[in-house]
């Protein structure tokens, strides 16, 4: 198999690697799509996500499809060429988050896109079946690497609860806050602000459905939405860019009793938090860890309504083309909002 391994700060290497047969209970999948996410950027750009640092050389990728080439002993229900999502996540179903249906928390996770455990920027796969979701013949295996994306924001809107009619401000939009602009305004959110610095983005996100977008080098997005409501505020905020002062500016946008939702994950291991207007106003904040068993919803609602998710893919390249790939993400450059690498 041909790996694209992270060798270093700003740098991939292709590397060929052999692949053994899959496993009793596992298949082999064939790569055919991997979207970028902006936690690969972090490790990328910064060497680590947080907390947790990179290790190299490694294997970065968590939101693949591909199409299955070997079926291993024992495996049932699946047929060489069918096309499925894959699920990054490896968990051990007898821990008691998994006991208790939180997955997403398992105490022995293998999340496949970390030092200890190789991602998906490769060509071909072995998985454990339980693994694969199956996709319909509507949704091309570039649309189904949104899948992982689109579950992780049902899982934060499980803590946002939006109502019809509600109010919401979204800070970024990266690929997971333009998906959350869909996801809201698919759930009857009225209005929703977004707050974006880089240009094309905020064009993609009126795209995705944002009623209001704020330039935040010429608008203090704070008193621009307490001017459009009224000195009220939004019921919901969002911080899908856990950047700066973000985190912050959600507290400042929301009405008394709002929900904070922080989907984001910030470079910085400690933020400043404005407790005393969190505490008046009596703010929920929630965090989001992923997604949790989400991931058939997401792909019923992208084979239902694919124009509300696909055109957020922008670009494509191949996966021998990783390195200018993400020279593009970092820079903004040439209006990429999504991009899809193709192993095949």
């Amino acid at each position: 198999m041909i790996v694209a391994e992270l060798t270093g700060l700003r740098r991939f290497e292709m590397e060929e690697r052999p692949l053994a047969a899959p496993a009793p209970g596992e298949v082999q999948v064939q790569i055919g799509a991997i979207g970028v996410c902006g936690s690969d950027m972090h490790s990328y750009a910064e060497g680590g996500v947080g907390e947790s640092r990179c290790t190299y050389p490694m294997v970065l990728g968590h939101e693949p499809s591909g199409t299955i080439v070997e079926i291993g002993d024992g495996v049932s229900g699946w047929s060489v060429g069918d096309r499925a999502a894959l699920d990054p996540a490896i968990f051990c179903y007898h821990c008691e988050f998994c006991m208790s249906g939180h997955y997403n928390l398992c105490a022995h996770l293998k999340f496949l896109s970390t030092p200890e455990h190789a991602g998906f920027f490769r060509d071909r796969i072995n998985l454990p079946a339980a693994n694969l979701l199956g996709i319909p013949a509507s949704i091309s295996l570039t649309e189904a690497s949104l899948v992982e994306p689109i579950a992780v924001v049902l899982h934060s809107l499980q803590f946002a609860k939006p109502q019809l009619g509600e109010t919401a401000v979204v800070f970024g939009a990266g690929p997971i806050g333009l998906l959350t602009v869909s996801a809201l305004k698919m759930a009857g959110v009225s209005r929703v602000w977004v707050v974006e610095p880089v240009g094309h983005r905020r064009v993609l996100a009126h795209v995705m459905g944002a009623d209001e977008l704020l330039e935040t080098q010429v608008i203090d997005p704070v008193r621009q939405i307490m001017l459009d409501t009224g000195g009220r505020g939004v019921d919901l905020a969002i911080d899908c860019a856990a950047k700066d002062n973000t985190l912050n500016q959600c507290i400042g946008a929301l009405r008394g009793g709002g929900r904070l939702v922080y989907t984001g994950i910030p470079s910085e291991l400690q933020l400043p938090l404005d407790v005393h207007p969190m505490r008046k106003k009596e703010i929920a904040i929630f965090n989001v860890r992923r997604s949790n068993n989400e991931a058939t919803q997401a792909r019923d609602l992208l084979a239902a309504y694919p124009s509300k998710f696909a055109p957020m893919i922008t670009h494509t390249r191949p996966l021998t083309g990783i390195n200018e790939a993400f020279h593009l993400l970092e820079h903004y450059e040439d209006g990429v909002g999504k991009m899809v690498l193709l192993p095949g």
